[in-house]
Parts: structure tokens; sequence; C-alpha cells
């Protein structure tokens, strides 16, 4: 009769038990029962914790094992590709490509040794376009003279119809026949005299004028300056003040040097030693350079060219030789 009321207390304490508090008995039940009914009683949070711990470790356990897959599927992916690497075609094949090996020495050396053979050709190309360049001044020349000889006859005409008719005096006339006359050559030539102080640059005879000339593989038939026959190693003195711009031995001129004065140019060519340098500033008289015979020439002299605004100048026309 003790216990009955006892048990009564029991019933009523688990009917007022909470679900949560069931299922936490529950798993306490279960746990003991896993641990050989042992006394040893764990909190639910212990048991959530292992049970947590337990799906953890699953995981970590199924991780693994898909790592340890790829893993697997790459190496034996390896494996088959290193087949296909060291395979008797793709070794033969690279064979062939190590056998065409490229030596960059030999193309430098035999794009060098080109040049070298070659290199009078592509000088003659250049001397072309200069001598080029001077045909079609000259032929410019040529039209301006035409166009002032027909200005000419066309004034002489007009004079005689209007002379004394309240038209302008002889005089006058004459005077603007004159000035047409002249040629663009005599008109730059007039202007360097005029506004320059010029000497010869070497005392010698002249071997070839300016203008038209017989023409041959070395020589043009356009001379655009004159020759003074020297022999090798004459000094050479500067024309005119100015200042270097060009020091070369390159092209039908070979070894020349030009010197600039506001809108002149001196040039002085085929010779075998220049004694100024590029950007110096060169007195009349100055020594600049020694006669020679390099370049386009059929024997030692000084080819002396004189230019305005790059339109060719007589030199008989500014001195006397």
């Amino acid at each position: 009769m003790k216990h009955k009321p006892q048990r009564k207390r029991c019933i009523f304490l688990e009917r007022t038990l909470s679900q949560e508090e069931r299922i936490r008995r529950a798993e306490e039940i279960y746990y003991r029962r896993k641990l050989n009914n042992s006394d040893v009683r764990m909190p639910s949070s212990q048991v959530r914790d292992k049970t947590e711990k337990r799906q953890f470790s699953l995981y970590r356990k199924m991780a693994i094992q898909i790592l340890l897959c790829v893993l697997i599927y790459l190496v034996f992916s390896l494996i088959k590709e290193a087949n296909y690497l060291f395979s008797e075609n793709v070794i033969s094949k690279t064979k062939e490509f190590l056998s065409q090996d490229i030596n960059f020495e030999v193309i430098s050396s035999r794009v060098n040794e080109f040049w070298q053979n070659n290199k009078d050709k592509f000088s003659i190309f250049t001397n072309n376009e200069e001598q080029n360049v001077n045909n079609e001044h000259n032929t410019n020349v040529e039209n301006i003279n035409q166009n002032t000889e027909n200005n000419t006859s066309q004034n002489e005409q007009a004079n005689n119809e209007t002379t004394g008719i309240g038209g302008a005096s002889s005089t006058e006339n004459n005077q603007v026949d004159e000035n047409t006359k002249k040629s663009q050559m005599e008109i730059d030539a007039e202007y360097i005299k005029k506004n320059f102080e010029l000497q010869l640059p070497v005392k010698a005879k002249v071997t070839s004028a300016y203008g038209k000339r017989e023409s041959d593989e070395i020589v043009s038939a356009d001379h655009s300056g004159i020759d003074l026959g020297v022999v090798v190693g004459t000094t050479v003195l500067a024309a005119m003040e100015g200042t270097v711009t060009v020091v070369s031995n390159e092209g039908e001129y070979g070894t020349h040097v030009k010197i600039v004065n506001k809108d002149v140019t001196t040039i002085y060519a085929h010779c075998s030693k220049i004694l100024v340098k590029k950007g110096a500033k060169i007195k009349k008289g100055q020594k600049i350079a020694l006669s020679g015979n390099t370049g386009n020439t059929t024997g030692p002299h000084l080819h002396f060219e004189i230019r305005r605004d790059e339109r060719t100048v007589n030199p008989a026309l500014v001195l006397n030789f």
C-alpha cells in the first residue's frame, strides 16, 4: 500500500512531463542500452554532441572517399596522357621538330652578308631618287624660262602697240623686259651675291661645268654643280659661313659635307676626309675637308654645289672660276 501513492505520483509526473523531456529520457535509455546497460547517466546535451560528432565524422569520411576517387581518376588520366605523350608518333614528331632547330646567329650573319653585298645597289636607288628630284627641278626651271620668254614676247608686242599712246615709256618697258628675261637661277644667283659673301673652295681648273653633259654608268646627264680638278688630299675651304647639317660617306656624293646659311646651301663632295662635325659653326675660308675620289667619280676632283631653297644654282654665276 505504501508503493501505490508513489506509483500514482510517477504516473502523474510522466503525464506532466513535456515532450522534450520525454525525448531526452528516451535518448538516455537508448544510450544506456548501447553502453551495455551501464549505470552511467549522460545528459542529453552530451548525447546530442556525440550524435553530431558521429554525423560530422561520417561526412568527413564521405568527403575523403570522394577526394580519393577524384585523385585516382586524375592519376589514371595522367597515366593515359603520359602514354600518349611518350608514344612513338609524338616522339618522332618531336625529334623532327628539334632537327629543324633555327640558328639565329647564322641568319644574322647571312643578313649582314646580303646587306654588304647589295649595299651599292641600295645606294644607287637613293641616288636615283636624288637625280629624279634634280631632273624635276631642272624641268621646272626650263618651264619657267619658257614662260618668261613667252611673257617677254607678249610684252614686246604690247609695247609696240601702245608706244606713245598713253602707255608706259620706252625706258619702263625695257626694264620690264629685262626682269622677265631673267631666269629663276639668275634671280637666285643675284640674291646670293647680294646677301652673302662667298669665296672659291679650292683654286683649280673646272673639269666639268654645270648643266647638261654626256652621261655614262658612273656620272649623270644633269650636273648639279661644277667639278674642280685637284689631287687627293687637297685642302678644301668653306665657300661661305654657316652650320654643318650633313656629314656623310654614302650615296653618289661619296664622302661629303653640307653647310647651310639661312636658305642657301653649299655642298662639297667626293672628299677623302671631313675635318668638321655635324652641327659645327663654320666661318668662310675655314678648312672643312680634304679632296678625294669617293662616290661616283671618274677621277680625283672636288664637286662643288650651291643651292637656294633646294634649287640648284650654277656656281659660275656667283663666283669667278
